[in-house]
């Protein structure tokens, strides 16, 4: 029990500096978030954060992980609303390009994450939806909707494009540029279609 107990308490902490770490990178961002108020938010020492995360480069890594998982989650979710498998693919990728309009996505995510911790897609985090978009992908070639290709290449192809789009809406302040992103995203994605999709005669 006793060990148990600890296991929590060390769980408890870790979760308290990735909340106090997430506020702080919004707020100010990697920069501008000092170490004594990191931890002084989560009411803990610096010697947790060490303990925990190594330094500050490594909550940071904590944080991105957290949070570019929650984007996975829900851009998965609306894509999940698609009764095609094909529809729910695209739904997905635009979703996740699209959350990169919200302020602390866009500034922890895809501004100083890359900056901080390098090339996004050696994220774990982008590791695990590069696995899912693997899966999809297989059964939709099982099934004939995309035409025969190496699975774990498209899926690194159309998870980098997501990403990247994803990365050009955060930097931009066009107006536009969102829509021109997954517009873009679609088309692309749709080059692996084994149709074209037909267009009833009206």
């Amino acid at each position: 029990m006793a060990r148990r107990r600890r296991a929590e308490m060390l769980e408890e902490t870790r979760a308290k500096l990735i909340d106090a770490a997430r506020a702080a990178f919004a707020e100010k961002g990697y920069a501008g978030a000092s170490m004594d108020e990191l931890t002084a938010r989560a009411g803990l020492t610096r010697g947790a954060l060490y303990h925990h995360f190594g330094d500050k480069r490594g909550l940071l890594a904590a944080v991105v992980d957290r949070l570019d998982s929650e984007m996975a989650a829900r851009a998965h979710e609306i894509g999940q609303r698609h009764a095609n498998a094909w529809e729910g693919l695209l739904a997905e990728g635009g979703a996740y390009i699209e959350l990169a309009r919200d302020p602390e996505i866009q500034r922890i995510v895809l501004l100083d994450g890359p900056a901080v911790l390098g090339d996004p897609s050696q994220w774990p985090s982008q590791n695990r939806c590069l696995l899912a978009t693997m899966t999809t992908l297989e059964a939709l070639s099982r099934e004939g909707v995309v035409k025969p290709v190496d699975v774990e290449a498209a899926a690194r192809l159309i998870n980098g494009a997501a990403l990247n789009a994803a990365l050009w809406v955060a930097a931009s302040d066009d107006a536009d540029v969102l829509d021109r992103a997954t517009d873009a995203f679609r088309q692309l994605a749709s080059g692996l279609l084994a149709l074209a999709p037909s267009t009833s005669p009206s």
